[in-house]
């Protein structure tokens, strides 16, 4: 549903919105917990429900949402507690994300039901009944002429879904857990979506991809603002995904847009890319195959954590090379030691990424770009009339550092870099978009079918220009990608200037 404003959408980007007009405008404690409880009102109002079954739910969602987006914690649903509960360990400019990370908002969620197959109304009762020869289980009879379906014996393999000539067999599953390439998500006693939190790696998935959007993952919006009225030097580092976020926006603009939020700086997160892509190029070839048998890119935190927690035997094969994020923030802050750095872009996985202890002294604030639209909607910052100043067009990164956005990018930018060092070197490629398909592709690693390759894994089905926290339609945004990438003046991660500085920021 990504590139699709739903009414789901609206309802986020207000939430975002209101928040962040909060946070910029209101100075008292008594303040926030008066206008946390007037929010639900202002975002849904009047007297007649619009969305759901009650008025009263809706402001009652909107209140949890809130809640998420200032970072805080869902509040337990058989005891009476106030909107601002736990307020003020919110109302501060260093707060790191409590798990969970992503959330179901219970009294929000569908209770669909889980995987099935069913015969529908269009069962023509035809006399070949293919669906019935094909069943392993012979879990189909007729009844009244028509196909019915046993569910205690159904094992749901499909085979009489391909078979029907009339597409009357369909096979539905729960949006939220067929999105989950992990296994996190079933149903509670209710039916309720509910998040196995051993498995899930804040991908994301299940949050766009429910329909009723009842998962929401937290926020720091409320912080980060509050550390710049604070007086901080806040820096942006963007990744290159943010193209085609904002309608009107130009990497140009982007500086003077975040100028107006209150950030100091603006960096492309790419050039942290051209130096994960040197890293990289220079592990495998060290280390493949004279150490492992293949080495998996680092850059996707919820891929590689995926392969680590189901592969351990394998983890070491996955990158230790520090990702873009954590590169670009190093090399910010060993020029400004006292700057905070606010990392924006795609991920919800980030979020988590950053709170790592390992992290936390690098990346201070992470933000989507969903909820950056957010800030820009509080501070009235129009698109069409910032100052288009090429001064301020990003110029430190290569066409590969900014590739790093979507699905192939980051294995080519590492092929291209050791065709550079190594020019006979010969590099064999897979690649792997969502994270179901990524496991089938540890599971042929494992089992030696791809020694000696680069595999790349990518969480978001198209990359990152796909992720969760993303605005625009991904396939008009790799388009874009595509022509900002032709825009570099370097091509290859190897002309990057601040390859000298990639010892230092290994510590």
């Amino acid at each position: 549903m990504r590139g699709i404003y739903t009414p789901v959408t609206d309802i986020r980007r207000k939430v975002f919105t209101e928040v962040a007009r909060m946070a910029y405008e209101v100075n008292e404690l008594s303040d926030y917990e008066k206008l946390m409880r007037e929010l639900p009102f202002k975002i849904i109002p009047g007297e007649e429900k619009s969305l759901r079954s009650s008025i009263f739910l809706e402001r009652a969602i909107i209140s949890e949402r809130v809640r998420l987006a200032m970072g805080m914690s869902l509040r337990p649903l058989d005891e009476s507690v106030p909107a601002s509960e736990g307020l003020e360990h919110s109302v501060i400019a260093d707060k790191y994300y409590e798990p969970p990370l992503i959330n179901v908002i219970k009294f929000a969620c569908n209770a669909c039901p889980e995987k099935i197959i069913k015969v529908t109304a269009m069962c023509q009762g035809c006399l070949a009944h293919p669906c019935q020869e094909v069943c392993p289980k012979h879990a189909i009879s007729f009844r009244n002429g028509k196909s019915h379906i046993d569910q205690s014996l159904c094992v749901k393999c499909g085979r009489c879904v391909n078979s029907c000539p009339y597409s009357a067999i369909v096979k539905t599953e729960r949006p939220c857990a067929a999105a989950c390439g992990m296994g996190a998500i079933h149903s509670d006693e209710h039916g309720r979506a509910e998040i196995d939190y051993d498995k899930c790696v804040s991908c994301g998935m299940c949050l766009v991809n429910c329909p009723f959007g009842a998962i929401v993952d937290k926020g720091q919006i409320f912080q980060l603002i509050q550390s710049i009225k604070r007086g901080d030097e806040v820096v942006a580092i963007v990744a290159p995904a943010f193209i085609n976020q904002f309608p009107g926006m130009t990497p140009s603009k982007l500086k003077e847009a975040m100028r107006r939020l209150g950030f100091a700086d603006v960096a492309e997160v790419a050039i942290g890319a051209d130096l994960c892509t040197i890293d990289e190029a220079k592990d495998f070839m060290e280390e493949v195959p004279a150490k492992i048998p293949f080495m998996g890119t680092s850059c996707c935190p919820a891929w590689s954590v995926m392969a680590k927690k189901l592969f351990p035997q394998q983890a070491e094969c996955i990158s230790m090379a520090m990702t873009p994020m954590v590169l670009t923030a190093r090399l910010i802050k060993k020029e400004k030691p006292n700057a905070r750095i606010c990392f924006i872009g795609p991920c919800a996985a980030k979020k988590l990424e950053a709170s790592r202890r390992s992290v936390r002294s690098e990346v201070d604030f992470v933000l989507t770009f969903e909820e950056l639209m957010g800030l820009f909607e509080a501070k009235a910052v129009n698109f069409a009339d910032l100052p288009d100043n090429p001064e301020d067009a990003f110029n430190s990164a290569s066409a590969d550092g900014r590739g790093f956005a979507a699905s192939g990018g980051v294995a080519q930018a590492v092929v291209n870099a050791i065709k550079k060092m190594d020019p006979d070197r010969e590099v064999k490629v897979m690649s792997a978009q969502g994270l179901a398909d990524c496991r089938k592709m540890m599971m042929m690693a494992k089992a030696g079918k791809y020694n000696g390759y680069l595999l790349e894994g990518m969480a978001c089905p198209g990359g990152c220009i796909a992720g969760a926290g993303t605005l625009a339609d991904p396939a008009k945004s790799v388009a874009m990608l595509n022509r900002y990438k032709n825009e570099a003046t370097m091509k290859v991660a190897t002309e990057t200037p601040y390859q000298d500085s990639l010892d230092l920021l290994h510590y």
